[in-house]
């Protein structure tokens, strides 16, 4: 698909104070505030900081994530694709359809439970059993991204790299899309953290006699998808299993521990564990935003958008909306409709690994309750030490301590 640019030298649209007023530091720290008043009075505004637009009303964010032809990825300046080419998250169509077909089925909910609940279960152990004496850790690097990243490596195939390469791969790649994202150059790391991951996966996608095939070899083997088209994909896979999962687990961590009464639910039922998880992701989805261009002139929620437009949908925000969530400031295990939530986006560009990442979670936040005995953060970490970032949200590091 091509896609108009902005109108060379149009002025900004006015109209919007509020969008006005909004400032980078905002939407990095806690931009819950901000996002309330503008999805009252400007749910989709001009931010001259974002040079875009940002939809913060449920309803129209299912509108924009659901309209492909209207709202698409596939544009020169989707900062994904700029760091790691085209892939399934950076085309629409019938390419998006060729790029994301090979890795559908592989996450339906069952080949999920057959393929990797045990291994989930294991690494779980198997990680806590070596944290357990200790007392205290940064469960962040020591637990949930651990485990993020040997989920990953193994549903890739990934050979020949240790954990501590792929989160290498993983923070210079996402980082550059941050950069991108915030207006700034590409960290330079990125450019080889790709290169380097391509050359494993290369690897990684020959065929070797008495291995389970990976995800990545079944594509390179029943699709027609090209070896660097493989690889794209794989980036996509990696960043999105690590940086989702590290994410859930650590703000699902950090939102139930300080919370006396919801702590308890969960220790008396280890079943609500999942509860929590769906909870977390709505009061803080691990990806907090995802872009849109405006493919043609259009009028949504009040504002008139030109095409080649950026048309940010705050996932954040919408999941706070009140006409769909009551309290929607307040953390609760037991709401109802949780899951409605838009933390793995909706439309043609729903993560196809959410299941697996639910999983993930659920296990290790369950795990993490029954078996470090006293689990509490450490008083060290602070509650102001919470989620931060403007696209990829959580806590930076997450200390908690329990009775050895």
């Amino acid at each position: 698909m091509t896609t108009p640019t902005a109108r060379v030298g149009r002025r900004p649209p006015v109209g919007f104070p509020l969008g006005a007023a909004v400032t980078l530091a905002e939407l990095e720290g806690d931009p819950h505030p901000v996002s309330a008043r503008l999805r009252a009075q400007e749910p989709v505004s001009w931010l001259p900081v974002l040079d875009g637009w940002l939809v913060t009303g449920y309803d129209l964010a299912l509108d924009v994530m659901r309209d492909a032809r209207t709202f698409t990825v596939d544009d020169p300046r989707f900062s994904t694709a700029r760091v790691i080419g085209p892939s399934m998250l950076s085309l629409d169509g019938p390419e998006h359809a060729r790029h994301r077909g090979p890795f559908v089925e592989p996450f339906y909910p069952a080949k999920v439970e057959e393929r990797f609940a045990a291994f989930v279960q294991e690494e779980t152990e198997r990680l806590l059993s070596a944290l357990r004496p200790r007392g205290a850790a940064d469960l962040r690097a020591e637990f949930a991204g651990p485990l993020a990243v040997a989920v990953v490596a193994r549903a890739l195939g990934i050979s020949g790299a240790d954990a501590a390469t792929v989160l290498a791969w993983y923070a210079a790649i996402v980082g550059a899309v941050s950069d991108i994202t915030a207006g700034q150059p590409p960290r330079p790391a990125a450019a080889a953290a790709f290169a380097e991951l391509g050359e494993t996966v290369h690897a990684s996608i020959a065929p070797r006699d008495g291995d389970a095939a990976s995800l990545l070899a079944d594509a390179a083997a029943h699709s027609t998808l090209t070896p660097s088209e493989i690889v794209s994909n794989a980036a996509v896979l990696m960043f999105g299993g690590i940086e989702t999962t590290d994410a859930m687990i650590a703000n699902v961590v950090y939102h139930l521990l300080p919370d006396p009464e919801q702590l308890a639910l969960v220790r008396a039922d280890p079943d609500l564990a999942g509860d929590a998880v769906e909870e977390s992701l709505r009061l803080e989805p691990a990806a907090s935003v995802v872009d849109r261009y405006a493919t043609r002139d259009v009028s949504i929620g009040g504002a008139d958008i030109r095409a080649g437009e950026l048309v940010r949908v705050s996932l954040a925000a919408a999941n706070r909306d009140p006409a769909v969530f009551d309290e929607p400031d307040r953390f609760d295990l037991r709401r109802p409709n949780s899951r409605k939530q838009l933390a793995f986006a909706r439309g043609p560009h729903f993560c196809p690994g959410a299941h697996l990442a639910r999983m993930e979670a659920r296990d290790a936040v369950s795990a993490l309750i029954a078996g470090l005995p006293g689990l509490r953060m450490d008083p060290a970490q602070g509650l102001a030490d919470g989620p931060r970032g403007l696209v990829f949200r959580k806590p930076q590091t997450l200390r908690v301590v329990w009775d050895a």
